[in-house]
């Protein structure tokens, strides 16, 4: 997370940028599969990764995001869409705990809610005209009438 805010810092996200942060930063050489893949994924497909942040994040773009909570949201993206070893549930925790110790007092929920609707996809949270529904638009179901009187159901008794 720290490289690639560094990176987002600098607007440079070149291979020589990540060799030299890794050569002066990392000394548990295990973890580098795991930075070099996460980062050739977020270089790789930036515009896309921030495509989907902004259909996500409900009318934010992400110049206007905080360069930790973008930072954040980009590396858990990369993590849900492109590394299937990492559960989406895992992703989006270590998300949140990165944004308790680098991003603002609401970065937190912020970095949930968007991941939340990353996570359940285009389909709930994309507002375009054709899903968008207005007054006109708006389908209303019809209450089948019944003369019944009410039965119990799964939930309990029948409210009176």
């Amino acid at each position: 997370m720290q490289m690639l805010f560094q990176m987002e810092l600098q607007g440079d996200f070149s291979e020589g940028e990540k060799d030299a942060f890794i050569d002066r930063y990392f000394q548990d050489e295990s973890q580098i599969p795991y930075v070099t893949e996460a980062y050739t994924h977020v270089r790789d497909r930036l515009s896309e990764i921030d495509r989907e942040i902004e259909i996500s994040s409900d009318n934010w773009k992400t110049s206007r995001m905080a360069t930790a909570d973008l930072t954040i949201l980009r590396l858990a993206a990369a993590e849900i869409f492109y590394m299937e070893d990492i559960p989406d549930s895992v992703s989006a925790n270590e998300a949140v705990e990165l944004a308790k110790l680098y991003g603002g007092e609401e970065s937190p929920k912020f970095i949930n809610g968007i991941l939340g609707r990353l996570i359940r996809g285009p389909a709930e949270t994309a507002k375009t005209p054709e899903t968008t529904k207005t007054p006109e638009t708006a389908e209303i179901p019809e209450i089948p009438e019944t003369t019944e009187a009410a039965q119990p159901d799964e939930y309990g008794p029948a409210a009176p």
